[in-house]
């Protein structure tokens, strides 16, 4: 039988025997008996201090009750939030009501181990401001140094803290304070105070404070770790997403598989290269996307994962969907987690089909243009017009192709004019001069443009000499017949050097008298003769052995040309 049914009995049997004596005492005086009267008034009496106890009783017991069915209701409400701010207002309000505390405080402790105030509120449920935050912080570190509660019902006169400044200043009188406890580590503390009034909190107050720390430090915990579980989400959450776009924004294509081969992951790039970018291939078995080089593949994805080490620069030609076949480029390394456990590999690859295209329209006009030309092109500043600069300008013309050309069909003309032709430009280009172009059976090349030269006639003269030896030789290989020696000229003197065209289709090329000095001076050259200019002879006097011939009246001349053929080297 609990106490509450042991008070309600006593208090029934009470009432009966005060039933009883009233009725003794009625009769009583009826028959006019005082001294048993006064008996039975005494017997009243004694009864009323009875009943007056059991009246504090039911009393305590009903507060009792309240504030147990308070705590219950307390314990669902807060922890049916997990919101730290929500549950910190839920605590500060309640603890307010149920002690009836003119202003009460939460502090936690912060990253530093730190108390700090989270919530402080008054009995209007106002949040206090900086000047209302005045407190005992004596009170508070004997909380936290002896993890248990203090309660005092005057602090003025409290030989614990009377002399405090704090309580002196801000005219503290009813102070209670319990420690927030979660397995037995201390994580915070409740304060709560009255400025005016004395003996407001009781050994009540501090038990039910108490009891309710111990499950407010609980839900407090909770939300601090949904808190904190939510902001790690948040910023996973936000790195994803960075990922996301990092791998949206790389050019290469990356394709990450797992142990078994699957996809799992692949960017944009990645879709866009092997053409399916209107497709979803996560989760597709690399075999599938890639049938044609997956059985060469797959080697070197089984010794990545065996060696872990990575291998680059493989490269694999592919036909995707019936289109123009493609080149692709790969580097295959393996992917590992924290404990440098392999989880499978991530492959990085890049279409080299336009690269390849521009490397070998690159090597075909390296065929016609020095290398060293071309390094000192900058596509950024091309533009039309031209500078004057002195310059050696060497035709190169084969003899008697037109009377050739009369008794062969034309695939047999092609196949010596390029022998001839490329004989001439090797010998250009192994000089360091430029092809500036093709005429007919004929060649013009020019040599200090664009890269400056000091000795650029005496280039032009060994490139002329390296000519007639090459065809030399092809005597001894060829038919006779087909075999046709140049007749070269080569002239010293200024031209305008530049881009000659339009926007859309320009040349770089030479123009001036000295060029047209030169293109003179070969059409009087016989066959396997180099004839030089008299100003080109004076760049090279004592360098080449040579010897004067008839000056050339040549077309558009006033005046004889004095030239000299070469002979050789000294």
């Amino acid at each position: 039988m609990d106490k509450d049914t042991n008070t309600t009995s006593s208090l029934d049997q009470q009432i009966l025997h005060l039933s009883r004596i009233s009725d003794r005492v009625r009769s009583r005086i009826q028959q006019g008996k005082r001294e048993e009267v006064r008996a039975a008034l005494d017997d009243l009496s004694r009864l009323a201090g009875a009943l007056a106890r059991i009246s504090r009783q039911v009393t305590k017991g009903d507060e009792e009750r309240s504030n147990l069915l308070a705590l219950a209701r307390i314990g669902q409400v807060i922890n049916s939030s997990l919101e730290l701010d929500q549950v910190l207002g839920i605590v500060m309000d309640t603890i307010i009501r149920l002690t009836g505390a003119e202003r009460g405080f939460l502090m936690l402790r912060n990253g530093k181990g730190e108390l700090a105030v989270h919530i402080a509120r008054n009995l209007e449920r106002e949040s206090l401001t900086d000047g209302d935050l005045g407190i005992s912080y004596t009170v508070v570190n004997k909380v936290i140094a002896e993890g248990k509660p203090v309660l005092s019902t005057n602090a003025q006169e409290d030989p614990r803290f009377g002399s405090e400044k704090s309580i002196i200043l801000h005219n503290l009188r009813s102070i209670l304070c319990v420690p927030l406890l979660v397995k037995d580590e201390l994580t915070g503390v409740i304060y709560a105070d009255n400025r005016v009034r004395t003996g407001l909190f009781t050994e009540t107050e501090l038990d039910l404070l108490s009891a309710f720390a111990n499950q407010a430090a609980v839900a407090i915990e909770n939300a601090r770790l949904f808190d904190s579980v939510r902001k790690t989400l948040a910023e996973v959450t936000e790195l994803k997403n960075l990922m996301d776009d990092v791998f949206a924004s790389i050019a290469s294509g990356v394709i990450t598989l797992d142990l078994e081969n699957r996809i799992t992951l692949c960017n944009q790039a990645a879709e866009e290269i092997l053409g399916c970018a209107d497709q979803h291939i996560t989760g597709s078995k690399l075999n599938e996307v890639l049938p044609q080089i997956y059985p060469q593949l797959s080697a070197y994805l089984e010794q990545v994962l065996q060696t872990r080490h990575p291998i680059v620069g493989l490269e694999f030609n592919l036909t995707l969907n019936e289109c123009e076949p493609i080149s692709l480029i790969l580097n295959i390394s393996p992917l590992e987690d924290v404990d440098h456990t392999t989880r499978g590999v991530a492959i990085v690859l890049d279409d080299l089909t336009e690269k390849k295209r521009l490397e070998a329209q690159r090597s075909l006009f390296e065929r016609m243009v020095s290398p060293m030309v071309i390094e000192q092109l900058n596509p950024n500043e091309l533009q039309l017009g031209g500078k004057r600069t002195e310059i050696t300008t060497l035709f190169a013309d084969i003899q008697g192709f037109t009377r050739f050309s009369e008794n062969h069909d034309p695939e047999q003309l092609v196949q010596v004019l390029n022998l001839h032709l490329g004989a001439a430009t090797e010998a250009v280009l192994k000089h360091e001069g430029t092809i500036d172009k093709f005429m007919g059976d004929a060649v013009m090349a020019i040599f200090n443009a664009p890269i400056p030269q000091t000795d650029h006639t005496l280039r032009a003269v060994c490139a002329a000499l390296d000519m007639r030896s090459t065809l030399l030789g092809f005597q001894d290989e060829q038919h006779p017949e087909l075999s046709m020696p140049f007749g070269v000229g080569i002239h010293y003197g200024e031209a305008v050097l530049g881009l000659i065209g339009t926007e859309k289709r320009m040349e770089y090329t030479a123009i001036g008298d000295s060029v047209n000095t030169a293109k003179r001076i070969q059409e009087n050259a016989a066959a396997g003769q180099i004839l030089i200019s008299e100003r080109a002879y004076q760049q090279v006097v004592g360098l080449v052995e040579a010897r004067p011939v008839d000056a050339i009246q040549a077309k558009g001349k006033s005046q004889p040309l004095l030239v000299y053929e070469v002979l050789g080297l000294k």
